[in-house]
């Protein structure tokens, strides 16, 4: 050991973007508080109120032996139930009534909730199957949950994972439906009725373009049962949605520097079926959510990318440059051409589903669509409606969004992200390892803050891994690892005033001398640097990041910012292993 302590940069906190009911739909920024730079000292953090009294009910709850707990009926058995009693099915855990909708049972109107039959005549769950245009966005500021279910639709075989075809309005209809989503490293059943809010006869949350479609909305009522009513569906990060209906694993992308192999990352994860979401944060606070700019794109809205192409141009026209705003004031580069023969466009889908669209290059009956072949036209399945849908090329795209985000159900996507080639050789079949942690900050116990606090970080809990170089043969000797730390139950907890705090995690090697195993004490953390760490905490619901590491034993870390910021968490551990 030596001597001296170590200095280590201080861990950061980055806040992230905020949501009150006031705003959207999606991504809501303005977050007053500064950014903080490496060589600045961290703000001192509002502590949140952790509700204890509530939280402790909550968690007795969820601890009570299996045998204890009355044994709960699937959507099967529930089904058989009211077909053989001749009633409709109603939902005594989600009931129809204004606490469903607003935590205080105050709502803005009057709702009425009516069955499908009761709204339309021939009630049909799918109309010609699934697709993004079904879905428009009702009163709800959920767009962070629209935006991932648009991307869904475009996976048949992930999608009804998600919505079974086991269910209707015509065989064995009895007013019930249930659909699975990814909660915290398993698949979880939530089943509904079928009673659903209404206005004046017509639903006022997400719904089907087509009147007499249910998917939508008994998908979202399904979604909003899962985190304890409708209002907690307000404001989120699309980052959420997308792991809750894949239970993949999220990398999250800056594009104030975007990495030089973007596109080609893009196009790998859009044909491996990756789910793609993106927004854009304006520099300037004082920019209002859900503004609309000249360009036609909108402030803090979730975007989905359905797809990603290079595509193959005939004699390019001669084009009357255009000068676009650009939330993040960077010169904007109009690129319309990759080069003489070949443009990199992507696909954008705005989950209001409406005349809401870009307007700049590529936009709809742009004049750049004349360079463009008709047998790229085809392949394209080029369309010119107002249903939220637009191309645009990749330079506007990075000039003019300022994150986006792909979730991947395998953490393939990250292998080979230092260079532009991308992968791994061919001739190394690599698979995936996941292992999984269950864990909890308490208060005076295991929530020691970050590595700021030195006194108390040896608090928190830790947990041991190995690495293994699943290519002995090759030149860097180094394993690839991807951390994801995800907070449990925070969003079920809203109604108790409960929110994210910021977390994050460090990486520790253990020296050959120290046996695996053995908790590390505060003369470790004092004596010895870490060898990676989160680039900063952030408070969301989950961080990720990857690592390239030499095999050997190392100690995952994860902590709030601050000590004694309680809360449960999941820690997800992927490594490269040989097939």
């Amino acid at each position: 050991m030596s001597g001296q302590e170590v200095v280590e940069e201080p861990c950061v906190f980055q806040p992230q973007h905020q949501h009150d009911d006031r705003h959207c739909r999606c991504y809501k920024g303005g977050d007053d508080k500064p950014v903080l730079l490496d060589n600045i000292e961290p703000v001192t953090l509002q502590k949140q109120t952790y509700y204890s009294r509530v939280t402790n009910e909550y968690t007795r709850q969820r601890l009570v032996r299996a045998t204890d707990r009355p044994v709960k009926k699937g959507f099967q058995v529930l089904r058989q139930e009211a077909l053989a009693s001749g009633k409709l099915y109603r939902d005594p855990e989600f009931p129809a009534n204004d606490y469903s909708i607003n935590f205080s049972g105050v709502t803005r109107r009057t709702y009425e909730w009516k069955r499908p039959m009761e709204l339309v005549q021939n009630p049909q769950f799918f109309i010609d199957g699934a697709t993004r245009f079904d879905i428009q966005q009702g009163e709800l500021g959920d767009c962070w949950l629209l935006a991932a279910v648009s991307n869904l639709t475009l996976h048949p075989q992930l999608f009804h994972v998600v919505v079974p075809r086991d269910q209707g309005f015509t065989h064995l209809y009895a007013g019930i439906f249930h659909f699975k989503f990814w909660q915290y490293g398993r698949w979880q059943e939530v089943v509904v009725d079928d009673l659903l809010p209404s206005h004046h006869g017509r639903l006022v949350f997400m719904h089907s373009r087509t009147p007499n479609e249910f998917w939508c909305a008994l998908l979202e009522k399904a979604y909003a049962k899962l985190y304890g009513g409708y209002e907690a569906l307000r404001g989120g990060n699309i980052n959420e949605s997308m792991v809750d209906l894949t239970g993949g694993v999220v990398e999250l992308i800056d594009l104030r520097t975007p990495p030089s192999n973007l596109f080609p990352r893009l196009l790998k994860a859009c044909r491996r079926g990756a789910l793609i979401g993106c927004a854009i944060e304006p520099d300037h606070p004082g920019v209002r959510p859900e503004t609309i700019m000249a360009n036609g794109l909108i402030v803090r809205h979730a975007y989905s990318i359905t797809r990603v192409t290079a595509i193959s141009l005939g004699a390019a026209p001669k084009l009357k440059e255009q000068r676009l705003i650009s939330p993040v004031h960077r010169p904007h580069l109009h690129g319309a051409m990759r080069s003489m023969g070949e443009a990199h466009l992507l696909r954008l889908h705005n989950p209001w589903g409406n005349e809401a669209e870009w307007q700049g290059s590529w936009s709809d009956k742009s004049p750049e669509w004349n360079a463009v072949p008709p047998g790229e036209r085809q392949r394209l399945g080029l369309t010119f409606n107002d249903d939220g849908e637009f191309w645009m090329n990749f330079q506007d795209f990075i000039n003019n969004f300022t994150t986006v985000e792909i979730c991947d159900v395998s953490p393939e996507f990250y292998a080979g992200e230092e260079n532009g080639n991308g992968g791994v050789p061919e001739d190394v079949e690599r698979g995936w390892r996941v292992t999984m942690y269950e864990g909890a900050w308490v208060a005076n116990h295991s929530a020691g803050g970050c590595r700021n606090y030195i006194n108390t970080f040896a608090r928190n809990p830790q947990y041991t891994i190995q690495l293994k170089d699943p290519d002995e043969e090759d030149d860097d000797d180094l394993c690839t690892v991807i951390i994801s730390l995800m907070q449990k139950n925070v969003r079920q907890m809203k109604r108790y005033g409960k929110d994210y705090v910021p977390i994050g995690f460090t990486l520790y090697k253990l020296p050959p001398s120290r046996p695996p195993g053995l908790k590390l004490d505060v003369d470790f953390f004092r004596y010895n640097a870490s060898c990676g760490k989160v680039p900063f905490f952030l408070n969301t619901r989950e961080v990720t990041t990857r690592f390239r590491m030499p095999a050997g034993h190392y100690v995952i870390i994860p902590s709030t910012f601050e000590p004694e910021m309680t809360g449960e968490f999941l820690l997800r551990v992927f490594t490269e292993i040989r097939q």
